[in-house]
């Protein structure tokens, strides 16, 4: 099977994952600059998951410009990987509206372990899916990345219940980690 429906499907599926988010920023009444502070645990919540679901954007693009085809069981991880991607809307919202607190950032960061985890799966599934000669499997080596990545996200799920800001800090730093997308990918398909 080849790459393209399931990259459109996906690209389809980001779109309006990105276009709830900007549908949930409210704005508020009034004509004061300092009515803004009030929203700001809100935009800043959809600042940062605007930049994660751009991450996943470009390193699914990545992943399926090193494979040439795929199986069955790609399709299914993809649509784990974008399940979890559509709860990020939902959590979005709550942790900012509720201002960061425990509960809400603890949720925020469950999905967000749970995005990676799916994403390994599906890098995982991709390999399989390529067997012996895999570009993808040499591009990605033993993928410390995206393990210390669910490390941190699971880490900052316990922070999130002793210090909210702290499991921010967290995910603000995971994000940091992956602005640039895997420059590993980029150097095997320049160089085969």
């Amino acid at each position: 099977m080849e790459t393209g429906r399931i990259e459109a499907f996906s690209d389809g599926v980001i779109a309006i994952i990105l276009t709830i988010m900007v549908l949930e920023l409210k704005v508020p009444h009034g004509d004061q600059l300092s009515m803004l502070a009030g929203i700001w645990p809100v935009f800043m919540s959809y600042v940062l998951s605007f930049i994660y679901v751009g991450i996943y954007w470009n390193n699914h693009h990545h992943l399926f410009k090193a494979v040439q085809e795929i199986k069955g069981g790609v399709l299914w991880a993809n649509l784990h990987l974008l399940f979890w991607l559509s709860l990020i809307p939902f959590v979005t919202a709550w942790a900012g509206e509720n201002h960061f607190t425990a509960g809400p950032m603890a949720l925020y960061g469950f999905d967000l372990m749970m995005c990676g985890v799916a994403y390994y799966i599906l890098v995982r599934s991709l390999i399989a899916s390529e067997e012996d000669s895999s570009l993808l499997r040499d591009a990605i080596g033993n993928d410390f990345k995206g393990k210390i990545s669910v490390v941190i996200y699971a880490a900052a799920i316990a922070v999130a219940f002793w210090w909210p800001p702290g499991a921010f800090i967290l995910y603000v730093s995971v994000a940091a980690m992956w602005l640039v997308p895997d420059r590993r990918i980029e150097k095997k398909l320049t160089e085969s």
